[in-house]
């Protein structure tokens, strides 16, 4: 159970993240690096979680 609510946790806080970076008043190429960079290290998180690493 615990798993699980680690896991909907970061998910959360990704879409979190990724929401104010849209609010933020940045370039759009600069706007994506970070988004990617964003999305790259939740998927990291995750499988972390999921104990693939």
């Amino acid at each position: 159970m615990s798993v699980l609510i680690s896991i909907l946790i970061t998910f959360l806080v990704i879409v979190l993240v990724l929401y104010l970076l849209q609010r933020l008043p940045i370039d759009g190429r600069a706007k994506q690096i970070v988004q990617v960079i964003v999305i790259l290290i939740g998927i990291i998180s995750l499988l972390r979680y999921l104990a693939v690493f």
